[in-house]
């Protein structure tokens, strides 16, 4: 699903990923952690097909980027830490509007939104404005659209930020179910979110990579995930990360 190869990217003289290599399988269900600027959102957007490597060679659903940048994008679905919603919309015509970007079928596209709003837990606020919704909503609302045009890979930027206790609970199990038949890569700072809902793990530290496989493995002989993320990362906390 995701092939990584001796990634690195700059911008300008600063480095924000160096010489990073993995690989993600099908089905499986990765959590991205590190802390502030390690260079989480750089990763999440290359794989996105948003930005482009300097360094290093990466393949997405078998298109190699940047060089097939737009049919990787088709291969992904991505919700950012802010979901780039339209407050003058309905959720329904954002939704069907989302759909028309992904290339969806215009006789399609009723189907595959309310499709999408059932399992992101808003196809009953369908038709009311955007601006009118809860933070908690508008955030499922941009689950919903990363659901769009059947992705093989979803990326999840703090999918539960601004959700409510019985919210959060509901959009854990639906990156579960998620797992059933996507690749997912979910970013988080919460280590406990992380630990309920991925099988593997990806932690990076000033732009390297810290750790990476089966969460089961690296946590073995009874260690937490949180010695495990303060050993791999020196110590640093997992808060939100900065604009990189």
């Amino acid at each position: 699903m995701i092939e990584v190869s001796h990634l690195t990217r700059r911008y300008g003289a600063r480095t924000a990923v160096e010489d990073l290599s993995f690989t993600v399988g099908d089905g499986q269900i990765y959590g991205l952690l590190g802390p502030n600027g390690a260079g989480k959102s750089t990763v999440m957007n290359i794989l996105a097909g948003y930005l482009a490597p300097t360094d290093g060679t990466v393949t997405v659903c078998g298109h190699p980027l940047p060089e097939e940048a737009g049919a990787a994008r088709a291969c992904v679905g991505y919700l950012p830490e802010t979901p780039p919603l339209y407050p003058e919309m309905t959720v329904e015509e954002y939704l069907r509007f989302a759909a028309a970007l992904k290339g969806v079928r215009r006789a399609e596209r009723p189907a595959q939104a309310l499709a999408a709003a059932r399992r992101a837990g808003v196809a009953e606020v369908m038709p009311r404005l955007i601006r009118g919704l809860s933070k908690g909503y508008r955030q499922r609302v941009g689950i919903a659209q990363a659901l769009l045009g059947s992705p093989q890979l979803i990326i999840l930027d703090e999918p539960t930020a601004g959700l409510d206790p019985a919210q959060v609970i509901e959009v854990r199990r639906l990156v579960r179910e998620l797992g059933g038949s996507h690749t997912v890569l979910l970013s988080s700072h919460i280590l406990s979110e992380v630990e309920a809902v991925c099988s593997h793990l990806l932690i990076l530290s000033c732009g390297k990579l810290a750790a990476c496989g089966p969460l089961s493995e690296l946590t073995a002989g009874g260690r937490s995930l949180e010695e495990l993320y303060l050993e791999r990362t020196g110590g640093a906390g997992a808060g939100k990360e900065a604009a990189e």
